[in-house]
């Protein structure tokens, strides 16, 4: 187990370092003028960045229950907030103070995936468990089937079984012990039991915080430099960043990746930032991935192929494509996800939904029109300028580069944060005085 969390480990960092690696070798701007950039970047402190809006970072307890703290998320409309451990809410440590960062789509799969993972607990009739396969254990990692039965499945809690026994399933139900066969008989009425009964009633915010998670705790204090958070956010993947004041138990900030990108759009005007801007895409070696490699979905797939691909590939949205042409029809986002929590009566089998009838289904009822259904493109020739705007003001996370409405590329608000810098050796070494790895995997 310790060496397979060595080789995730090792794996996820020697990722980051091919991208950053990508990215400066196709960069064309001047080594000066990157050198320029970064020594700026450097010098900016933290604190002089916009403060959140309210001045108030919202954060989530970790006794929380998952249903409250869905409605927390969608009120305050964000996708991710700092998990406090009660136990220790008054520490000045953040170590101890904060357990991780709840993720609005990672607590969506968490239900999905218990539906499958109920359904094949109820459909196995032996401890054998015949056809558990990789679709049911998902982020739940390995399940071990005891010698009692279904109840014996790891991680599955009894209140799960019980959830999925109340929405009618018995075990002579179910397709031969197939996840997605199993979940098929769920519907509307596990939507019904899983959402007002168990396990999604009693479950904390503390027991999938870590198990769900996309991205570490890792906070820079408020007279750090811009530089280590534009680091964080592009090379280290990393979507947002917490900020903290050394003897101040509270966050100061909570800086995204949509926020910084704002921050340069609103730099319009300014030499440095319009030398940059009026370049096409392509002197900044934009996309940083090839056609081949742009990760899609086809309209007629199933909406959950689609969101577990954005999970399998750590991607945050997928175009939606038509025939083998690959023509673009749409965007989905993990975000979008969260329909199929808070509009459970909307989609009564979910497991057959397409990725066309649950965006028709979104838009037919006024739910974020025109930000779910509808794809932001440019062209190979497009200024970086014009890219930066649309980001910031459509307020999307991506924007598809496309040739005669075929998607050859995608650049995310990650890449366009990578153009305006690069890494000075061993520079987190030397400024946390602990290495990244250790951050990283926290």
């Amino acid at each position: 187990m310790a060496q397979a969390q060595q080789t995730r480990e090792s794996s996820a960092l020697s990722s980051c370092e091919a991208y950053f690696e990508k990215v400066n070798s196709r960069k064309k701007l001047p080594q000066p003028l990157q050198e320029t950039l970064t020594t700026a970047f450097a010098r900016i402190p933290v604190s002089s960045f916009p403060q959140v809006p309210a001045g108030k970072v919202i954060e989530i307890q970790a006794d929380t229950t998952v249903a409250d703290a869905v409605k927390v998320l969608s009120e305050c409309n964000i996708l991710s907030a700092p998990v406090i451990n009660p136990d220790a809410a008054t520490s000045m440590n953040w170590r101890e103070r904060y357990l991780g960062i709840i993720d609005y789509s990672a607590i969506v799969l968490w239900v999905l995936e218990t539906a499958e993972v109920a359904a094949v607990a109820l459909s196995a009739s032996t401890a054998t468990a015949v056809g558990l396969g990789a679709g049911a254990v998902g982020a739940l990692g390995a399940l071990a089937v005891g010698v009692t039965g279904p109840a014996a499945v790891a991680g599955l809690t009894v209140a799960a079984v019980g959830a999925a026994v109340a929405g009618g399933v018995a075990a002579d139900q179910a397709s031969g012990g197939d996840a997605p066969a199993a979940a098929d008989n769920l519907g509307k009425e596990f939507y019904k039991v899983i959402l007002q009964e168990e396990p999604f009633k009693s479950t904390t915010v503390k027991s999938i915080v870590k198990s769900y998670r996309w991205a570490p705790f890792i906070p820079v204090a408020t007279d750090s430099s811009m530089l280590s958070v534009l680091l964080l956010l592009s090379k280290y993947r990393l979507r947002n960043v917490p900020v903290i004041e050394p003897g101040n138990p509270e966050l100061q900030n909570y800086i995204t990746q949509s926020a910084v990108v704002g921050g340069l759009e609103r730099c319009k005007g300014r030499d440095w930032f319009d030398c940059i801007a009026a370049r096409p895409i392509s002197d900044m070696g934009l996309p940083f991935m090839s056609s081949n490699e742009v990760i899609s979905i086809q309209n007629d797939d199933l909406v959950l192929e689609a969101f577990k691909r954005m999970r399998d590939n750590h991607v945050g949205g997928l175009p939606v494509v038509e025939g083998p042409s690959k023509k673009i029809v749409g965007n989905v986002s993990i975000r979008d996800i969260r329909h199929l929590l808070l509009k459970p009566e909307l989609f009564s089998n979910f497991r057959q939904l397409t990725v066309e009838d649950f965006i028709s289904t979104v838009v037919s009822t006024g739910q974020e029109i025109g930000r779910v259904t509808t794809p932001i493109t440019c062209k190979v020739d497009s200024t970086l300028g014009s890219v930066i705007q649309s980001l910031a003001t459509k307020r999307v996370h991506r924007i598809y580069i496309v040739d005669e409405n075929e998607v050859t590329g995608v650049i995310t608000l990650r890449d366009v944060i990578s153009c305006f810098i690069f890494e000075p050796p061993n520079f987190f070494d030397n400024y946390f005085g602990f290495s990244v790895k250790e951050m990283l995997n926290k």
